[in-house]
């Protein structure tokens, strides 16, 4: 079930969910969500408590909290719509690499400290723009993270992108799985090439798989891309992932 949390970091307060079994009754192996562009909201909150059943203590950052709280997209509306996207895309600029950074630290100390959460690796995922995140996270802490994981990542390798995941995925020791769209136009497939390349001469343990006839944004079942069949999917294998890494 479901727990609000604030998180003390650098920048500021996070505002966080933790998410564990009904029948939980001791501490469970961790596992960090990240939202896609959209920011928390219901589908995200079920998406959670799906993977938390299966066994773990979810914890779901708002990624969005340096300039508001909560959900960011009012009821009613999509992430997609024209008055909508502008201030999440203003938002998500603010998400250098160096902001990051500094989140998975303090996520890290809320996971160190909340009774929800067992000694040990964890997993990470990001789904949309925070494929590139757990991709960062386990780079950065490898003592600490088992297994990442991207669904419908956006943006993951493009050759002029400074900020690119690609040059940091030398350092990571964990597993890596991505499961691609293989109709996201965020994600060509020169992008997925030139990513798996630099993970396959970095030596590390990484699987991609492409999901047929589906569309970026696959997993949110508020958008027009949904897709049962690849969510189902996606469900299944990031739960043999953490079952085979955690």
């Amino acid at each position: 079930m479901p727990r609000a949390i604030e998180i003390p970091a650098a920048d500021g307060t996070i505002d966080a969910h933790i998410f564990t079994p009904g029948n939980a009754d001791c501490p469970l192996r961790a596992v960090v969500l990240f939202t896609d562009i959209g920011g928390l909201r219901p589908c995200y909150h079920e998406k959670a408590q799906r993977l938390a059943d299966n066994g773990y203590a979810v914890l779901m950052p708002n990624v969005y909290y340096r300039d508001a709280s909560g959900h960011i997209v009012p009821k009613g509306k999509s992430f997609r719509d024209p008055d909508v996207r502008p201030t999440l895309l203003e938002y998500a600029g603010h998400l250098t690499p160096e902001a990051q950074s500094r989140d998975f630290v303090a996520l890290l100390n809320c996971i160190d400290n909340e009774p929800e959460f067992a000694n040990g690796k964890i997993g990470v995922v990001g789904y949309c723009m925070t494929g590139a995140f757990a991709l960062r996270m386990a780079a950065e802490h490898t003592d600490r993270v088992a297994a990442a994981a991207g669904f419908h990542s956006a943006r993951l390798a493009e050759a002029d992108d400074p900020n690119s995941p690609m040059s940091v995925v030398g350092n990571i020791e964990g597993r890596v799985y991505f499961g691609h769209a293989d109709k996201d136009e965020l994600l060509p497939p020169e992008q997925i090439a030139r990513m798996d390349e630099a993970l396959a001469t970095a030596g590390v343990h990484f699987t991609t798989e492409l999901y047929k006839d589906a569309a970026h944004g696959f997993t949110a079942k508020d958008a027009p891309s949904y897709d049962a069949a690849a969510d189902d999917l996606h469900h299944k294998r990031l739960a043999l992932l953490l079952e085979e890494t955690l």
